[in-house]
C-alpha cells in the first residue's frame, strides 16, 4: 500500500475520528498552536468518554462542559483558557519542570492517545509537529493511538523526535485553517528600561535563552547591533526573526548545537510561522532534551532571561501565583536557572516590575506572601532586574541580597522596605529604633 493510499484509507471526519477514543483513555494535546481544534470541538460529543483525562498545555481551546466522570481536565501550564475552570476546581494542574513533562506523563498516564496538529504529509509518509514538538515527540511511541488534524498551515520544521509517520497513525482528518497566533505584547517604558539594563549584560558571541512575556520581548529590541548571538530556549519569539534579519543571529558560538536555533515550541505571528516553514537553520528540540539541565550545562556564554511576579529579600522568586492563587506554573524557568549555574561564563536573569496596581503594591517584598509559590530557589538566583537597574546576588549574603535588592525597588518603598530588613534583623540597626 502506498503512503498516498494509507493516508486516504484513515482520513476520516473529526467524529468518526474520535470514536477510536476507548473509555479510560488519557489524551495528550500538544502545546499551542498545536492542539487540533476540530478534534477537541469534536471531543464534547463523544458518547464513549468515562474515566478519561486530557492534559493540556497553554490550550486556545475553552475548557470542556464535560462532567469530570467522563473526562478530566489536567493542565500542564495555565493560561486564560484554563486558568478560571482551575480555580473554579473543574481543571487540576500537573506541578512540572518542563524537563520533566514527558517522564511524568509516563508515569501519571496509560493506553495514551495522542491528538495533535501537524504538517502535510511529506512523500516519504511524515508528517512533523511543526510548530509544538515539546513533550509529545518523545510520547509517540509509547501511545496507544494517534489521531492527527492535517493542517497545510502548519509549519514544516526539522529536529528530533519530530516526525509521525503515516503507519503509526490510528486516524487523521483535514482541517486547514489558520494556526492561532501570540501578537507581540505591547512594551511600556518600564519594559523598556528593563531590556535595556539586560541587554547592556549581553555581549557579543553570547547565546540565549529568552522567555516569556513583555520584559523578556523587550530585550530583543536592543539587540538587533549585537553580533553572533546564539539561541538556545523553550520558546521561539517573533523577535528571533527580527534578529536573524539584523544579522545579530549567527549560532557561530555555540557549544551545542553550533550552526542552530534550537527551541521546543515556537509561538507567535504568523510571520515566525513562516519564518520557521522548511528552515533548515530552526531544530526543533522534545523538552527532555532542550530543557535538559545536563544539556543546557554545555553552552558557554549562556545568558537565560526569565520574568517572575516578586521576590523576597533572599532573592526566592515567586513566579506562579498572585494573591495566593495560581495564574501560570514553573515552565522552563527552574531548568535555566539551575542550568545556566552550571555553565561557562553564563548569567542568569530574572526580571519584573518594581511595583503592580499603578505602583501601588512592591513587588519587592521582605518575605514571600501566605500562598505564593517558590518557583525559583534562593540557591539559584543570579542576577535581579526591575526597572531601576540591576541586582546581583549570586554569591552575596543576606545584607548584600537585601541592600541590593532595596536599590532596585520604587523609590516611594524604599524607606519602609530599609525598615522591614531591619527589624527582621537583614540590615544593621541604623536609623531606626526596632522593637521586637
Amino acid at each position: 500500500m502506498s503512503f498516498y493510499t494509507e493516508y486516504q484509507t484513515k482520513c476520516l471526519t473529526a467524529e468518526q475520528a474520535i470514536h477510536f477514543i476507548e473509555p479510560g483513555d488519557d489524551i495528550i494535546a500538544p502545546v499551542s498552536p498545536g492542539g487540533p481544534p476540530a478534534l477537541l470541538n469534536a471531543l464534547s460529543g463523544h458518547t464513549k468518554l468515562a474515566g478519561n483525562r486530557i492534559y493540556q498545555m497553554l490550550p486556545f481551546h475553552p475548557a470542556f462542559d464535560i462532567g469530570q466522570e467522563r473526562i478530566r481536565q489536567v493542565s500542564i501550564f495555565l493560561s486564560g483558557q484554563d486558568r478560571p475552570g482551575f480555580q473554579q476546581g473543574t481543571i487540576d494542574l500537573l506541578p512540572n519542570h518542563f524537563s520533566d513533562i514527558p517522564s511524568l506523563l509516563l508515569q501519571a498516564t496509560t493506553n495514551r492517545v495522542i491528538m495533535a496538529t501537524v504538517s502535510t504529509m511529506d512523500e516519504n509518509g511524515y508528517f512533523s509537529l511543526g510548530t509544538s514538538l515539546s513533550y509529545v515527540g518523545p510520547l509517540i511511541d509509547k501511545a496507544k493511538t494517534i489521531i492527527l488534524e492535517v493542517n497545510e498551515n502548519m509549519p514544516r520544521t526539522f529536529g528530533e523526535q519530530n516526525q509521525i509517520h503515516i503507519s503509526q497513525v490510528t486516524a487523521l482528518i483535514e482541517n486547514h485553517v489558520n494556526i492561532p497566533v501570540m501578537p507581540n505584547p505591547k512594551l511600556n517604558e518600564k519594559d523598556y528600561k528593563i531590556g535595556q539594563t539586560i541587554a547592556d549584560i549581553i555581549k557579543n558571541g553570547d547565546t540565549l535563552q529568552i522567555g516569556f512575556g513583555s520584559m523578556p520581548n523587550a530585550v530583543m529590541e536592543f539587540l538587533e547591533n549585537h553580533r553572533d548571538l546564539g539561541v538556545y530556549t523553550e520558546m521561539l519569539p517573533d523577535k528571533i526573526v527580527d534578529l536573524y534579519e539584523s544579522g545579530a543571529i549567527t549560532n557561530q558560538n555555540k557549544t551545542l548545537y553550533k550552526g542552530k536555533t534550537t527551541a521546543t515550541f515556537a509561538l507567535g505571528t504568523q510571520r515566525l510561522y513562516d519564518f520557521i516553514h522548511e528552515n533548515e537553520d530552526i531544530l526543533m528540540l522534545p523538552c527532555d532534551v532542550c530543557n535538559d539541565v545536563r544539556n543546557i550545562a554545555q553552552i558557554d556564554n549562556l545568558v537565560s532571561v526569565n520574568s517572575t511576579v516578586e521576590v523576597d529579600f533572599i532573592g526566592q522568586c515567586n513566579s506562579e501565583t498572585i494573591n495566593g492563587k495560581y495564574y501560570s506554573s514553573s515552565g522552563g524557568q527552574g531548568d535555566f536557572t539551575k542550568g545556566v549555574r552550571l555553565t561557562k561564563s553564563g548569567r542568569g536573569i530574572i526580571c519584573l516590575y518594581s511595583t503592580a496596581k499603578n505602583d501601588t503594591i512592591s513587588k519587592i517584598v521582605p518575605q514571600l506572601p501566605q500562598g505564593a509559590v517558590v518557583t525559583t530557589s534562593k540557591n539559584d538566583v543570579d542576577i535581579i532586574v526591575t526597572e531601576y537597574g540591576k541586582a546581583e546576588l549570586k554569591g552575596k549574603t543576606i545584607q548584600e541580597r537585601t541592600e541590593a535588592l532595596i536599590n532596585i525597588a520604587h523609590p516611594k518603598f524604599r524607606e519602609q522596605l530599609v525598615f522591614d530588613a531591619t527589624k527582621m534583623g537583614f540590615l544593621p540597626q541604623k536609623n531606626f529604633y526596632v522593637t521586637t
